[in-house]
């Protein structure tokens, strides 16, 4: 199987275990929290500030919490089974609701592409002055680049970087406004929906719990994997990856927050309504300083780069499931899989007349397909047939499907919203 990561131990395969190769362990949870800090994320998350003050920042600690269990679990399925959610879908699952599932999963990577090509865009536009259509060409080129030539050997630690700055970014940000940290830590733990806020609540919940995330680390964790027939191995491999998942989760949680405490601090504070990406950069120069939407704008472009070569290689794992094959760059079902992901929305943006709307309601379509992914991962990871013993709990089941019926029932909301 291809992978985009090397063995990290020796050569045959037996890894040696303790408290400094945990360190060793770190990078495929960060390829997930990318995902989940990309700009469909940072239009949500400043719409939610602008508009609602702190209120809805539980909501960006309810998604961080199912978003852990749920992404252990998947990558429990990969490290248990070799198989990634989409393989492991086309071999379990009836051909007809398999191949529904995941071309719903496809739409939803489309749907990621579009966020993030669109962001890495909008930041062009703001650092250097290009047209956004012009500068989606040039994020897609340079991905496909990167993607297609196997340039991303280094990806990990590419996107370890890229998770730095955005996460000092925002820290940069966030020393320059005075916050009210008792009345966010209330709005942390309690939930609120405002009215009028349902549709926000959801492009919240869709860009932090990302369908196209569960198919990629399923696939990504198998990189981390030795002897399938150790148990002791198979543990630890478990173990370590919780830590990985756990620590990457808990990174986004912080940067997802900071953007919400950024916005309510600026924008919401002052009675602003923010409409698009570029106008929250140009208002944060009279109020933070010049550099803060240099800053900004910067910050914008590393996530929309990085975030996209992720939701392109979920694309290419996802296609190349319904073929019961791994993902390989070399193969051309995954090559057709990061293509698709990435071609259609470039031709969508082309047709978008409200770039910051369709920020938000792309990451409002990844919620409404959420619970498919969840309900076939629930069912995958809860049958001995697929698992053996390492199938779920029953503690762990009850808890997975009480989080796709809160999933269903906040889409449900949304829906009614419309009436």
């Amino acid at each position: 199987m291809f992978s985009i990561f090397k063995n990290i131990d020796n050569k045959d395969h037996k890894p040696t275990f303790g408290v400094l190769k945990v360190l060793k362990y770190i990078g495929p949870g960060l390829l997930v929290t990318v995902g989940f800090i990309d700009p469909g994320n940072w239009a949500s998350n400043i719409a939610a500030g602008s508009d609602f003050g702190f209120k809805l920042l539980w909501m960006v600690t309810m998604s961080t919490i199912m978003l852990i269990i749920l992404q252990h679990n998947v990558a429990h399925l990969g490290i248990a089974t070799g198989l990634c959610l989409s393989e492991a879908a086309t071999k379990y699952v009836s051909p007809l609701y398999s191949k529904v599932i995941l071309g719903s999963a496809m739409l939803a990577s489309v749907s990621t592409s579009l966020a993030e090509i669109l962001g890495g865009a909008i930041a062009l536009q703001m650092l250097f002055g290009i047209p956004v259509p012009a500068g989606a060409v040039l994020v897609v080129a340079f991905v496909g680049i990167m993607l297609y030539t196997n340039s991303y050997a280094f990806i990990e630690k590419i996107i370890i970087a890229f998770v730095s700055i955005i996460g000092l970014s925002f820290l940069y940000e966030l020393s320059l406004v005075e916050i009210d940290w008792a009345q966010a830590g209330i709005a942390w733990v309690v939930p609120s929906i405002p009215e009028g806020s349902i549709m926000v609540v959801m492009s919240v919940l869709g860009a932090v719990v990302m369908p196209h995330n569960l198919f990629l680390h399923s696939e990504v964790i198998q990189s981390r994997q030795w002897n399938l027939e150790n148990d002791e191995v198979i543990k630890k491999q478990l173990d370590y990856e919780f830590v990985d998942t756990l620590v990457s989760m808990l990174i986004g949680w912080a940067i997802n927050s900071a953007m919400i405490i950024l916005a309510a601090s600026t924008f919401f504070t002052h009675g602003t309504k923010v409409s698009e990406l570029q106008q929250a950069q140009s208002m944060l120069g009279p109020l933070l300083g010049n550099n803060a939407g240099v800053v900004f704008a910067i910050a914008l472009l590393f996530a929309g780069i990085a975030s996209s070569i992720t939701s392109g290689m979920a694309g290419g794992s996802i296609f190349a499931g319904l073929f019961s094959e791994p993902f390989d760059v070399k193969d051309n079902h995954s090559r057709i899989g990061i293509a698709i992901s990435l071609l259609v929305a470039l031709m969508l943006i082309f047709v978008i007349g409200n770039p910051f709307k369709a920020l938000i309601i792309s990451q409002m379509v990844l919620s409404i397909q959420l619970p498919f992914t969840i309900f076939l991962q629930i069912y995958l990871t809860s049958s001995t047939k697929v698992m053996g013993k390492y199938a779920n709990t029953r503690f762990t089941t009850i808890l997975m499907l009480l989080i796709g019926c809160v999933v269903t029932f906040l889409n449900i909301l949304l829906f009614i919203s419309f009436f």
